[in-house]
């Protein structure tokens, strides 16, 4: 008996369908990034700090903002899996002079203690309540990277409020407003594109695709 005319049809637009998988590429099998809606264009954008041909991704951050902890999960994931020719970089949203959590980050990055307490100075705020949220004191943040890591909390607490860390305050709220950020956490692609996504689980996806147009345009 032979099948019907039906069935036949059905299993042509299947081949016909799986063939068409095999030969798209898979950036064309995805929902292509949208203008306005999936990322920004920044108008003469310029990475934070660019190195080695490598593509920037910038994490804009503050230890304050709960959206920044729950996504700090999926950093996490997504780094482990990151190309090599991918640079994940954290920026704290320095809005504010007063801003102490950005000023501990940046000693803490001097001092090469940034890579390990990250993730404990996250938990000190939204799982132990060790910290507030906003208007931490100098003292406070001092002590807290003295617990873990710093040798001195005075000189960490003195290196908070010098020059080079207000220098390095002014320049990374600098390149918070010539990228359009307006809240946390917001990624940016090699100084040019500024994510959108409409969900934390956004971000990321939309990150890939503009990693993969960095890397096409090459």
């Amino acid at each position: 008996m032979s099948p019907h005319p039906s069935r036949v049809w059905r299993r042509l637009l299947a081949v016909a369908a799986l063939a068409a998988s095999l030969v798209l590429p898979v950036a064309a099998q995805e929902h292509a990034p949208v203008e306005g809606l999936d990322y920004a264009l920044i108008a003469d954008g310029q990475p934070w700090q660019p190195l080695d041909g490598k593509i920037e991704v910038v994490e804009v951050f503050s230890y304050g903002c709960v959206h920044c902890f729950h996504f700090q999960k999926q950093v996490d994931t997504w780094r482990a899996k990151a190309p090599r020719d991918v640079r994940f970089t954290y920026l704290p949203a320095a809005f504010s002079a007063n801003d102490n959590f950005a000023r501990g980050f940046f000693v803490a990055q001097a001092q090469r203690l940034d890579a390990r307490t990250h993730h404990a100075l996250f938990s000190a705020v939204h799982e132990t309540s060790a910290l507030p949220r906003s208007g931490a004191s100098v003292d406070a943040i001092a002590a807290f990277y003295a617990r873990n890591g710093a040798r001195s909390q005075a000189r960490f607490a003195e290196a908070m409020t010098s020059a080079q860390t207000t220098e390095k305050l002014n320049a990374a709220r600098a390149f918070a407003v010539r990228s359009g950020v307006e809240g946390t956490p917001t990624l940016i692609i090699n100084g040019r594109y500024r994510v959108m996504g409409r969900r934390l689980e956004d971000l990321l996806t939309v990150a890939d695709q503009l990693i993969a147009r960095e890397r096409a345009a090459r």
